[in-house]
């Protein structure tokens, strides 16, 4: 009995170590990053390659503006996460250069730090 015992460990010490390495059990990791099936949704229309207008890179918006995210895919600093793309937000203030705007996702309010350029003005009506 102690000889099949130590038997079963010593396979199951073989079958854990393969090409000198021992396998560890761990889960496996989730695969792609934030913008992960974002092709379509974060690409640039026809027409709009090339360089994008300094105004909007530079464009000042004011505590309780209404502005729609919308991505400018050139520039990825300050951009937000691919659900949030063609909401429309409330900015808040300013931190840095970047804007903070709250939003509501489904019933909760959500707080999104983005850079200008990938905010556009609503003008009220």
């Amino acid at each position: 009995m102690v000889v099949f015992s130590l038997f079963i460990q010593i396979f199951e010490l073989k079958k854990s170590f393969i090409n000198g390495h021992f396998l560890t059990r761990v889960m496996v990791q989730r695969k792609g990053g934030n913008r992960r099936g974002t092709r379509q949704i974060m690409r640039k229309r026809q027409g709009t390659h090339g360089k994008f207008s300094i105004r909007r890179y530079l464009q000042i918006l004011e505590t309780g503006d209404r502005v729609a995210l919308v991505a400018e895919s050139s520039v990825h600093k300050g951009l937000y996460f691919k659900r949030f793309h063609g909401k429309i937000a409330q900015v808040v203030g300013k931190k840095g250069f970047c804007y903070e705007v709250q939003l509501k996702d489904g019933n909760k309010q959500k707080s999104l730090i983005v850079h200008p350029v990938h905010l556009k003005k609503i003008l009220n009506q």
